[in-house]
């Protein structure tokens, strides 16, 4: 009997012994999350007053009051711009109206990867919404479905999108669909992007939805989510107020931003850049607001 309750005893105190204590098991639970975006980590400071070093491959830094371009780097090179020149699928369909009518899903318009927002044939939801969550989580089925609501197809759109950036004098582009995923032909350049981004900045629906650092997103069946803005930048300098990302492969990453401060209010379009993206763009958006200005075509590499 004794040696029974020995046995006993000793197979307590091991179970004991293994389990993780309560307080242990709360604190493995309130742990953190060291990837979570909800927290903004400032950028680091750049101690010259000069134009800051960038990696990007072409950049223009322009005074959005003005449209006098402060800063210029390869900025008529044509090339890919990604999902920056979803600026103007968005200016188009803003300047169309009527956002709050209604948009029904047809098959094209899921024709796109990789970044989709998986809405299905027949769902029916508010053009404004689509717009919104365009401009803040950049999807690009969200992209053709826009284009085929407001010209009929993807291909009427992109000639919609030729004649807008005509009329904005960007004499270098050249667009072929509404989502900026590489097409033979399709390019873009820094400067005419910065007349494109000048446009947009200008317009007050543009400028009220890519200011948003997040938006909520209900999807048919009733669930709701919350998407992030793709725009770090956006998320962590607080005179940031907009504007559109962008990346491909073939483009590289690419950033069309904006800052204001009170006196001055600058757009910087970096193109072709490394995953530094959000530190070139901060440190000019930064450099613009404090006054920078120097020669056009001035190298900074």
């Amino acid at each position: 009997m004794l040696r029974r309750l020995v046995t006993l005893s000793l197979a307590v105190a091991f179970v004991l012994s293994a389990a993780p204590s309560a307080s242990a098991a709360t604190k493995k639970k309130k742990a953190p999350d060291s990837d979570s975006s909800d927290t903004a980590e400032p950028f680091p400071a750049y101690s010259d007053t000069g134009l800051p070093p960038v990696h990007a491959s072409a950049v223009v830094v322009v005074d959005a009051q003005t449209g006098k371009i402060l800063y210029e780097h390869n900025a008529d090179e044509p090339r890919s711009v990604a999902s920056t020149q979803k600026l103007l699928t968005s200016l188009i369909v803003a300047e169309h109206g009527d956002l709050d009518a209604q948009v029904t899903v047809e098959a094209p318009d899921t024709w796109a990867e990789p970044s989709m927002l998986y809405i299905k044939p027949g769902e029916t939801y508010r053009r404004g919404d689509l717009l919104r969550v365009l401009l803040v989580k950049s999807e690009n089925d969200v992209a053709r479905c826009l284009a085929r609501d407001n010209a009929g197809s993807v291909e009427a759109f992109a000639a919609r999108m030729n004649a807008k950036a005509a009329q904005l004098g960007m004499t270098n582009s050249h667009f072929l669909n509404p989502n900026g995923l590489p097409l033979a032909g399709q390019h873009s350049t820094a400067s005419d992007m910065a007349k494109l981004a000048l446009a947009a900045y200008r317009n007050r629906t543009i400028r009220s939805l890519v200011c948003l650092k997040e938006t909520q997103w209900r999807y048919p069946s009733g669930r709701v989510t919350t998407f992030k803005n793709t725009n770090k930048v956006l998320r962590n300098y607080a005179l940031c107020n907009g504007m559109k990302t962008g990346y491909t492969e073939a483009a590289g990453h690419c950033l069309v931003s904006s800052a204001a401060n009170g006196s001055r209010e600058i757009i910087c379009v970096v193109l072709g850049d490394t995953r530094e993206v959000w530190l070139d763009s901060y440190r000019l958006l930064n450099w613009g607001l404090a006054g920078g200005s120097v020669a056009a075509n001035a190298s900074n590499h």
